[in-house]
């Protein structure tokens, strides 16, 4: 009993550690983005730098960079935003030394879907010359909960980078996208003031920036659980001991 006891309570205590240290991580998570998003953009990473950069470094990164858009490589990836269901629209855009970036250019509603889908087997040369400012995400790898992408369909229900990447035959890929514009507060957090489905479109200003912190609440708990297995433990090991000094009353048929 004390040695079951025993695992218990380090259980416990090492899943309230953990929960300390995932607070930790994402205190410094929610003071690294905050800074990042007040200040003004900086210059895209140099695509020689880009397999040794962590997320850590480039999440949530203000930037801008130029190029040219690849709109034949486009892709629609599924999106539930604050104007409710639809489809990101990712399309490639070439840099200066040729290397490519998928960006997301913004929401448009599933009745748009037929206007920004390139029909299949469709092929082109880069078009235009933009600029472009926004937020560097990780890649979403592997697709939505029980939904996997499925690129011969081109049916994306997050924005994998790699995957995409592949699909779309796309020359030195960034590891990471670019979420076009900046998080518009007034869109995604008061109801009433958010516009209707009017466009233009694709809609900009719809990324979430928001964490969810109940890390200590978990901690707590954890540590409390571990008391009260002790101190649980404490009582049976009392009554044991109680057992085993006193014996049993042969009259009553109970221990003393």
């Amino acid at each position: 009993m004390a040695v079951l006891c025993l695992v218990f309570v380090v259980g416990l205590l090492r899943l309230g550690t953990w929960q300390l240290e995932r607070r930790t991580w994402k205190l410094e998570l929610i003071e690294r983005v905050t800074q990042r998003l007040q200040q003004p953009p900086v210059d895209l990473p140099d695509s020689q730098l880009w397999a040794g950069l962590q997320p850590a470094e480039f999440e949530y990164l203000y930037v801008k960079t130029t190029g040219q858009w690849l709109t034949d490589k486009t892709v629609l990836t599924q999106a539930t935003t604050a104007l409710g269901s639809g489809f990101w629209v990712l399309t490639p855009l070439v840099l200066s030394d040729g290397s490519s970036l998928l960006v997301n250019r913004g929401f448009v509603p599933a009745a748009q879907r037929a206007q920004w889908q390139p029909p299949s087997g469709a092929s082109g040369a880069p078009v235009g010359n933009v600029s472009i400012q926004g937020l560097l995400r990780k890649s979403e790898p592997d697709g939505g909960f029980l939904r996997k992408n499925d690129p011969a369909s081109q049916r994306w229900f997050s924005r994998d980078v790699t995957a995409i990447a592949q699909a779309q035959k796309l020359k030195s890929p960034a590891p990471f996208f670019l979420d076009s514009g900046l998080p518009d507060n007034t869109l995604n957090n008061n109801l009433e003031a958010r516009p209707s489905l009017t466009g233009p479109w694709p809609r900009e200003g719809l990324t979430v920036v928001r964490f969810s912190n109940s890390h200590l609440v978990y901690a707590i708990t954890w540590f409390g659980l571990a008391v009260m297995v002790l101190v649980a433990g404490g009582f049976v090991v009392r009554y044991e001991r109680r057992l085993r000094r006193g014996g049993h009353n042969t009259a009553h048929g109970y221990p003393r």
